[in-house]
């Protein structure tokens, strides 16, 4: 399956899923190295997210031409982290950047995030470049006959998450309510959203997942990632119920079958939106990324995660 394929390798590369429709993967999937994606019938093509750099985000601009796609017009992002928003401006001002009503306003509130974190990254030419058309429930587009249905399935991973739904072709480009290999990640969301979540994904009878980190799937990693995120809402339950901070909890926890997910430090990061969700806060409430940071370099045997891009 794919007009470019990569056994072994850490360049990016296209995987056809669908006739006009392809997945940008981006090997080994850790912190900053997203999927992306595009759909096209000839004569339009829209783009699914794009890239922590401009190097990356030119060369998925780069290889959508090389397939024969016209130039994008649409570019929809599936949340507002810099990994799938800083080489928006790569498509602009030809493609008009679409996704939910918070994605634009938290790309906005967030600026240079991936700066602020990873310093020492050469991200190139990055101008914020947040939606220009935003919804709020669902959106259906029409690239050619190929229609393509904007969902937001609640806070999730962040407050303004989008599912991407091809139901002709059956396949979802799920962004990062779907980690393939990573450990979830629900900090800046919701622990009991992104388990909603999984029940919208599963209504939707994909038998195609591009996840937003790792290798194109299908609907049976729906279940390893809610075994996970059951995992954290149990030890979040013991843990505060006993006095013991999200740090304790986490260096004591025995991962079993979820040590074997890469970035297992992001469990500290999850009881911390775990416990804020105990104590009756909002999904999606702001929880300090500096203590979150922190927590996880603490988990990283003291260090610093760094940014795969």
């Amino acid at each position: 399956m794919g007009d470019t394929t990569a056994a072994a390798t850490t360049e990016p590369y296209l995987t056809e899923l669908a006739a006009g429709v392809h997945a940008f993967i981006q090997p080994d999937g850790g912190w900053c190295l997203n999927n992306a994606g595009f759909v096209t019938d000839g004569e339009s093509t829209l783009v699914v997210d794009t890239a922590a750099t401009e190097h990356r985000a030119r060369l998925l601009r780069r290889r959508i031409a090389e397939s024969g796609a016209p130039v994008p017009r649409m570019v929809v992002n599936t949340h507002h982290h810099g990994d799938h928003t800083y080489g928006n401006a790569v498509f602009t001002p030809e493609a008009t950047v679409i996704g939910h009503t918070a994605c634009r306003s938290e790309v906005l509130a967030a600026g240079h995030q991936l700066h602020a974190v990873w310093p020492e990254v050469a991200y190139g030419d990055i101008r914020i470049t947040p939606p220009a058309v935003t919804y709020r429930d669902e959106l259906t587009l029409h690239v050619g006959d190929i229609e393509v249905r904007l969902i937001h399935p609640g806070v999730a991973h962040t407050t303004g998450d989008t599912l991407v739904w091809l139901p002709a072709q059956r396949i979802v480009f799920a962004g990062d309510l779907v980690f393939h290999g990573g450990t979830p990640f629900v900090f800046m969301g919701s622990l009991a959203g992104s388990l909603r979540a999984l029940d919208v994904l599963r209504s939707l009878d994909a038998v195609t997942v591009v996840p937003g980190h790792g290798p194109v799937t299908g609907p049976e990693v729906y279940d390893g990632i809610q075994r996970y995120l059951e995992f954290v809402g149990a030890l979040a339950a013991e843990g505060r119920a006993a006095g013991r901070t999200p740090l304790e909890v986490a260096q004591r926890a025995d991962l079993g079958p979820f040590g074997e997910l890469a970035e297992s430090e992001r469990l500290v990061a999850n009881l911390h939106r775990a416990y804020a969700e105990l104590a009756g806060e909002e999904p999606g409430a702001p929880l300090d990324p500096l203590v979150g940071f922190a927590d996880m370099t603490a988990m990283n045997g003291g260090v610093p995660m760094a940014c795969h891009a």
